[in-house]
């Protein structure tokens, strides 16, 4: 149960970051000084924001260029598709822009290759931490590599649709859905029983963020290798297996993408399903006897913490105008224009306080307003439950690892063994 990358950032698509060969990780200038006076041309790089939002931006960086006489930035917007490998490639080739639109595992391999300015000992950024959120602060932080290493951006999160009429058909109660793992699996297996096997209630295999969310280890706590392969890790599994035998999860999740599992809860085939205001609506328009059944509850959680998605600005620490990329990346995440950018996108700002405003707390009958509320109040003390160096190619041999699981050909116990194995190597060659 997870919101994709392309759903959290508008179009924004996980990619892995090549290594940094180019670069040494032995570089201090990560700890440089950015103070000084804020003037100099930057280059600003975001992911694929240009097509909705080009007047915010360019508005954005007038306002910023007008409060600071001398600077100009120069705003280049890079397509989702292979946008890692771009980064990888600006980085081994020296030209990296000064300030730079990641999430977590991206500014790893920046941060490791001493690319990117170390936040909590830049004494003109540093000044800054009190203005976040405290988990979205520490969102960089990488075993062995302590310090923030961008600029908390932009959060999102998302809560949990289900079918009313779907969970009444299996003789559950519409108005009590599962709040944690057990409720869930036991209401799982109910409704495939009650059907015969017609409705499924997930359709995605567990990915990192639902070990996370069962209260499962991830990493050992020198960050130096990953443990989600404990008893508690296999029983997950074992549970997810259970459910994919009874056709509770469903036959195609192994190749599920978040457009095909939506489709799925659409059409009735899928009890749960995360989603967002904009899937509301469309359920609305198109499946208007969905609508009328639909139910909002929390992710589910063993832990109490929902999963949030972190996005950030890093300031390269290689910039000629520190000073001013520094200035622009605060200017840009300040809570002023967060919350700004906030009303017109469906995320949620970083910065202490905000979650508080009213636009973020009171419902107006609106599905925008139901979904808003609901998501905010769960990210008050949601965490990132993706290990910062937990990369894509390792999202790939644990999804690979996990298939084997559930379709018989390895005990989960070896499937998640193999995992860990294979991510720890990947590790190592990072």
């Amino acid at each position: 149960m997870r919101i994709s990358r392309r759903t959290f950032a508008t179009a924004v698509v996980t990619a892995a970051l090549l290594p940094l060969t180019a670069c040494g990780s032995g570089n201090d200038s990560s700890s440089g000084d950015a103070s000084g006076k804020i003037q100099g041309d930057i280059t600003f790089q975001t992911w694929n924001l240009r097509a909705n939002f080009k007047p915010y931006f360019e508005s954005l960086i007038a306002d910023f260029e007008h409060q600071y006489p001398g600077t100009h930035v120069k705003w280049v917007d890079q397509p989702a598709e292979n946008y890692a490998d771009k980064i990888s490639a600006e980085a081994a080739g020296g030209t990296l822009p000064d300030v730079v639109n990641v999430s977590p595992d991206l500014a790893a391999p920046l941060a490791k290759a001493g690319l990117a300015l170390n936040l909590d000992k830049d004494k003109a950024a540093a000044k800054y931490q009190g203005e976040y959120l405290p988990g979205a602060w520490s969102s960089t932080d990488i075993p062995g590599l302590p310090g923030t290493w961008a600029f908390p951006w932009y959060l999102n999160t998302g809560p949990l649709f289900y079918n009313k009429a779907l969970f009444k058909k299996a003789g559950l109660n519409p108005d009590q859905p599962p709040k944690t793992y057990t409720e869930l699996f036991k209401d799982g297996l109910q409704i495939a029983e009650k059907t015969d096997g017609k409705v499924a209630t997930l359709s995605n295999v567990p990915a990192i963020e639902d070990f996370g969310r069962y209260g499962v280890q991830l990493m050992n706590k020198g960050g130096t290798g990953f443990a989600f392969n404990d008893a508690k890790g296999v029983e997950l599994l074992t549970k997810y297996k259970e459910l994919y035998d009874a056709k509770a999860l469903d036959p195609q999740a192994l190749t599920a993408t978040p457009e095909s599992a939506g489709q799925k809860f659409l059409t009735g085939a899928v009890a749960m399903n995360p989603g967002s205001a904009l899937d509301l609506k469309n359920f609305k328009t198109q499946a208007p006897s969905l609508y009328k059944n639909i139910g909002i509850t929390d992710q589910i959680t063993n832990t109490g913490h929902v999963n949030m998605y972190v996005m950030g600005l890093l300031v390269n620490s290689q910039s000629k105008q520190k000073p001013a990329a520094v200035a622009f990346a605060h200017f840009v995440t300040d809570a002023k224009n967060q919350m700004s950018f906030a009303k017109k996108v469906a995320i949620f700002p970083s910065t202490a306080g905000s979650l508080d405003n009213p636009y973020f707390t009171k419902e107006d009958g609106t599905d925008e307003t139901r979904v808003r509320v609901a998501a905010a109040k769960s990210l008050k003390t949601a965490v990132n439950y993706t290990p910062v160096l937990f990369s894509d190619q390792m999202k790939t041999a644990l999804q690979q690892e996990v298939a084997k699981a559930l379709q018989g050909k390895e005990s989960p116990k070896q499937a998640l063994d193999n995992a860990v194995k294979a991510c720890d190597q990947l590790l190592k060659q990072g």
